[in-house]
């Protein structure tokens, strides 16, 4: 491998890795929003970890970048345009139920609960760990993700050098890595 290629690795997994933050924070925002304004159960701090990121959203958001990125950028033939926000609203709440229903399973491990149990309030739920009603505002969420939120932020990270995004994203990693020694050991 040479070494321009070397560095566009390297580029892409730090892109990645600041966009699964931009992502989770964006998440915790979302979460803090609804439950603190539009539920008005008040405050209270959604993520797993001290900081305000729920690195489930980044879970997901790297999942539909993943799964749907190329679909994306397809232009052709003019019937995908047609039915591509289809494809990428099912897709995406079929992606975003399985990771939330998978980090259920694994939060109940490591903690004994999951954040959202109040979905055993939903009319359609299976086991308070998923519901209809989230799931479809998933869909939604992964289709504005991918058609406006993801460009803003390709832009926003085209724009710093490649020096100032490695410093970006070192000091990002050890601010997170901080607080997963805070939240999981020193707790």
């Amino acid at each position: 491998m040479g070494v321009i290629a070397e560095i566009r690795k390297k580029q892409t997994i730090q892109k990645l890795f600041l966009y699964f933050m931009m992502y989770a924070v964006l998440g915790w925002c979302y979460e803090v929003v609804l439950e603190t304004f539009i539920y008005r159960w008040g405050f209270s701090n959604r993520g797993v970890l001290f900081g305000p990121y729920c690195p489930v959203y980044g879970v997901g958001a790297l999942t539909f970048l993943l799964l749907f990125g190329r679909l994306m950028k397809k232009k052709e033939p003019p019937l995908l345009n047609i039915v591509k926000p289809v494809i990428i609203f099912a897709g995406c709440m079929a992606a975003a139920t399985l990771i939330e229903l998978a980090a259920s399973y694994i939060l109940e491990a490591a903690t004994g609960a999951w954040p959202w149990q109040t979905y055993a309030r939903y009319k359609y739920n299976y086991e308070a760990r998923i519901a209809l009603s989230t799931s479809l505002r998933f869909g939604l969420g992964g289709t504005i993700f991918m058609y406006i939120v993801q460009p803003f932020y390709e832009w926003l990270l085209s724009k710093p050098g490649r020096r100032t995004l490695n410093y970006i994203a070192l000091t990002v990693a050890v601010i997170v890595a901080a607080d997963c020694i805070y939240t999981f050991i020193l707790k």
